[in-house]
C-alpha cells in the first residue's frame, strides 16, 4: 500500500486522479435520477469507471473513485451513508490493479491470453463485491437500510457494468494511455510480494463469503446463535469485512 502515499509526489498521478474523479462524476450525475433505494441507490453505469481507472491509472484510480462518489453523492444522495461510500468505492478502485499484476502481466487487448481475462473479469468482480459490502455492512450498521438489500444490489449493478461495460472501454483505450506513458506501471514503481498477496486475496475471498452468505439470511443467523438488532450486522457481517480489509492491506 506504500504506493497511495507515494503517489501524490508524482504530479501526473494527482492530475489522473482528478481525472478519474471526473469520468466518474460525470457518468454518475446523469443517473442519479433512476433511484432503486431513494436517496440511497440508483442505477450506475458508472460503476465501469472505477476499475478501468484503477487497471490503468493504479492508486490515482483509487482516489478517484472515493472522491468522485463522494463528489457525487452531493447530487442528491449526500449523509452519513457517504463515509462507507467512500471506502466502499475506494477499496473498487483500488483492488483490481493489485488483484490483476498478481495473476498476469499488464496486457490489455482483444487478443490477450485467456490468462489475463480471467484475471481481468475476476479482478473486477472481487472489487465489485468487495464495494458493496462495505457500503452494505456500513448503512446497515447506521441503521439505514438492510445489508442484504443494498450489498445485493450493489454487488449485482457493479458486475453487470463492471464485468462487460468495463473491458469494452479498458481494451481500446489502454494503447493510447501507454503510448502516452500514463499507464501507472510507467509512473510509480510497485514492488511484487507473491506470497503476501495470494494470502491478501484469500482473506478477501474468505471475507466476500462469510458477509454475502451469512448478510443474506439474518433471520436463521439469529435463531441460530441467538443474536438481535445490529449485534447480527457487527458480530456477522463484521468478521467479513474484517477479513477483506486485512486482505486489502496485504494485497
Amino acid at each position: 500500500m506504500s504506493e497511495l502515499g507515494r503517489m501524490w509526489s508524482n504530479t501526473r498521478l494527482v492530475v489522473l486522479t482528478a481525472v478519474s474523479a471526473a469520468l466518474y462524476v460525470a457518468l454518475l450525475i446523469p443517473f442519479k435520477f433512476i433511484q432503486i433505494i431513494p436517496g440511497l441507490a440508483e442505477l450506475r453505469p458508472a460503476a465501469a469507471i472505477p476499475p478501468i481507472c484503477s487497471l490503468l491509472f493504479g492508486p490515482a484510480g483509487a482516489f478517484g473513485a472515493a472522491f468522485g462518489n463522494l463528489i457525487g453523492d452531493f447530487f442528491g444522495t449526500l449523509g452519513p451513508g457517504s463515509f462507507p461510500g467512500f471506502l466502499g468505492n475506494f477499496l473498487y478502485g483500488y483492488l483490481p490493479y493489485k488483484i490483476y499484476r498478481s495473476l498476469a502481466e499488464e496486457n490489455y487487448s482483444w487478443k490477450m491470453p485467456w490468462r489475463n481475462w480471467l484475471a481481468l473479469e475476476f479482478s473486477i468482480a472481487v472489487s465489485a463485491a468487495v464495494c458493496a459490502i462495505m457500503i452494505g455492512f456500513g448503512l446497515d450498521a447506521l441503521g439505514m437500510v438492510p445489508f442484504k438489500v443494498l450489498a445485493n444490489w450493489i454487488t449485482f449493478n457493479n458486475l453487470l457494468f463492471g464485468l462487460i461495460l468495463g473491458p469494452l472501454i479498458l481494451l481500446p483505450l489502454y494503447p493510447y494511455i501507454k503510448d502516452a506513458g500514463l499507464s501507472y506501471n510507467d509512473l510509480i514503481p510497485i514492488k511484487k510480494h507473491p506470497a503476501r498477496t495470494w494470502l491478501g486475496i484469500i482473506l478477501i475471498l474468505a471475507g466476500i463469503a462469510l458477509a454475502l452468505i451469512l448478510g443474506n439470511f439474518p433471520s436463521q443467523v439469529q435463531d441460530l446463535v441467538g443474536l438481535t438488532g445490529k449485534s447480527i450486522t457487527l458480530s456477522v457481517i463484521g468478521p467479513g469485512v474484517l477479513l477483506i480489509l486485512i486482505g486489502a492491506i496485504l494485497v
